[in-house]
């Protein structure tokens, strides 16, 4: 598995990028020639910039947004799944990924409760992880060719970051249901009408418009603003811990099964797969 104490991110390694410009901090996934896929290496690098933007005063809201003609086209298949973890048993095994996966959490938890506002701006492919990512927002801001999508279950592996109890959260169970066990894809329209996202703007108007959102949160008194971010949270959020460790469980059964590896090596064969139940 990778260096999880390490705050070093290598030249060339970067998945990505902090600017800080007019009190907004903007984080950037710049890896968009994979489309931005995320991996293990993109769950350190997030997690050291949080730990960033949290205690820099001088950041008053996040603008989080994507390279490229992707936001986040999900978990990049040649990382998660290539012997990262390893165990001397499958039950190792599952341990390991266990630990692993709360480790994850850990970084997304201080993600997502970052005292500072973040503002997601999503263009493109927002699928898988990337769907998750932008759901641990507070405000989501995309642009009309956008595509959603929980196409983990497709791959015989759980919805491992809480994206599926967000959209519960948000749009209701049965949502969060058709859509985590379909894995079917949505368009933005579909996303605002299930209140999934805040506003639809044409793909050249999509960077004005966050930065804007942004910035008038960034504008207002930084006390506030937390605070009523926190209130907000700690009501929406109730059960959310518990609940994703139900997550990190069920993910590391079903990333250590017979059908995921099943599920990865048709994906990457461009094929259906044949899943088994083991």
């Amino acid at each position: 598995m990778i260096d999880t104490i390490g705050t070093d991110i290598p030249e060339g390694e970067e998945r990505l990028r902090l600017d800080i410009e007019d009190g907004l901090g903007i984080l950037t996934l710049c890896h968009p020639r994979k489309l931005n896929a995320w991996s293990w290496e993109s769950t350190r690098q997030l997690g050291i910039f949080a730990d960033r933007i949290r205690f820099d005063d001088s950041i008053r809201a996040v603008l989080l947004r994507a390279e490229g003609r992707a936001f986040c086209a999900g978990i990049d298949v040649t990382a998660l799944n290539g012997g990262a973890i390893e165990g001397r048993s499958v039950s190792e095994r599952t341990r390991n990924y266990y630990e692993g996966m709360r480790w994850v959490h850990e970084r997304f938890r201080t993600f997502a409760r970052l005292p500072q506002p973040v503002v997601a701006a999503v263009q493109g492919y927002c699928l898988g992880f990337g769907f998750e990512l932008a759901l641990m927002a507070d405000v989501r801001i995309v642009s009309d060719d956008a595509v959603f999508a929980l196409p983990e279950a497709q791959i015989g592996v759980a919805v491992d970051a809480g994206g599926d109890l967000r959209i519960a959260r948000d749009a209701g169970a049965g949502w969060a249901k058709l859509l985590s066990l379909t894995g079917r894809r949505i368009d933005a329209a579909t996303a605002e009408r299930l209140r999934l996202v805040q506003i639809v703007t044409p793909v050249d108007e999509l960077t004005k418009t966050a930065r804007e959102v942004a910035a008038e949160i960034a504008a207002n008194a930084p006390l506030a603003v937390q605070g009523i971010k926190r209130g907000i949270d700690a009501y929406a959020d109730a059960g959310m811990d518990a609940a994703l460790d139900r997550v990190a469980l069920n993910a590391a059964i079903t990333l250590t099964s017979e059908d995921s590896r099943a599920g990865y090596a048709a994906k990457g064969e461009r094929r259906a797969a044949t899943f088994e139940g083991k």
